[in-house]
């Protein structure tokens, strides 16, 4: 099978012919029809998130079809999805209290488990979700870690009714049509001058869409940061109304300047995103479907995913990027 690989940090992927791999006990071999292209790859390619023993083939936005599994698995009908939690021990005090997403052990697709950008892998049962048929496969992947995750964080803003999203990408513009859905008035920023993202931004319902550095037009009652950027997290508690959140939805940000305690007090407060759990994916790809999440994609064959890359990287993209092999 063809496969883009990681094979150090720094490096472009590099393409190459693997061997099929086999399904073990609970696995399913998949025929990948589809794999998001996720900031998170960036971060594992440039070392900021580490991958444990490369090489490594990445990706966990995966869209397939199961063509074989290994013993205790069934080979589900319809297409399935796999994110990037990949394995849980199942038996830690965070799994065991429902936060299986903070488990220490856990395994994550493209970092500790060959993941999508091949033309096949393979994946633990438990932990892949049932997909609705109606949809293309490049419109679902982008559903698998930027909705997902952007997902999570809405729900740790409570009901806030005006909310903030920094960063006004993948994940941004599922949870922007979440966020009306819910009936929530979505106020969009953007890096300085990009009319073209705060445009797509008010096509999707944002009632207001400027620079991150602008203050909206009224107080917000929680925020979201997509972009890894600490510095914007000083201008989300500033845009705050007392009592709001700033939820920092990330695996990797750079470094949060000092900020006075002023733009905190009021009992604002700062909180992350670590990952999904399965409840999460199930209850999040129904909302989807209830809402009607329409994700706009661009599509790329897979031996262009270090093309993708370079678009995610340098904001070339409106919306997500999707491979197909």
């Amino acid at each position: 099978m063809r496969a883009m690989v990681f094979e150090e940090v720094g490096a472009p992927l590099r393409e190459h012919e693997l061997p099929i791999p086999e399904p073990g006990p609970g696995q399913l071999l998949l025929k990948v029809r589809a794999c998001g292209v996720c900031r998170t790859d960036l971060h594992l390619i440039d070392g900021e998130v580490d991958i444990p023993d490369p090489p490594r083939v990445l990706g966990h936005q995966i869209v397939a079809e199961a063509v074989d599994a290994g013993p205790d698995a069934a080979v589900p009908a319809g297409r399935i999805g796999v994110p990037w939690l990949g394995w849980t021990d199942g038996t830690c005090e965070y799994c065991t209290s429902g936060r299986e997403n903070l488990c220490e052990r856990a395994r994550f697709t493209g970092r500790d488990i060959d993941g999508g950008y091949a033309e096949y892998a393979v994946a633990d049962a438990r932990y892949c979700f049932e997909l609705p048929a109606e949809h293309p496969d490049e419109q679902l992947a982008p559903l698998l870690c930027a909705g997902l995750i952007g997902y999570r964080a809405l729900r740790m803003c409570g009901e806030a009714r005006r909310l903030g999203l920094y960063g006004f990408g993948a994940s941004a513009h599922i949870i922007a049509q979440v966020a009306r859905w819910q009936g929530r008035e979505v106020y969009a920023f953007t890096r300085s001058g990009d009319d073209a993202g705060q445009a797509f931004a008010r096509e999707l319902g944002a009632v207001w869409a400027g620079a991150s550095e602008e203050p909206p037009p009224q107080p917000l009652e929680a925020a979201i940061v997509f972009a890894p950027v600490g510095g914007l997290v000083p201008l989300a508690l500033k845009a705050l109304a007392r009592g709001g959140t700033v939820v920092c939805a990330g695996i990797h940000m750079s470094d949060i300047p000092s900020f006075p305690y002023d733009i905190l007090w009021g009992e604002r407060s700062v909180a992350s995103v670590a990952n999904l759990t399965r409840a999460d994916g199930v209850e999040f790809l129904g909302i989807a479907q209830k809402a009607d999440v329409k994700t706009t994609t661009t599509r790329y064959p897979l031996e262009r995913a270090n093309e993708a890359l370079d678009d995610l990287r340098s904001g070339r993209l409106e919306g997500a990027a999707v491979l197909v092999p």
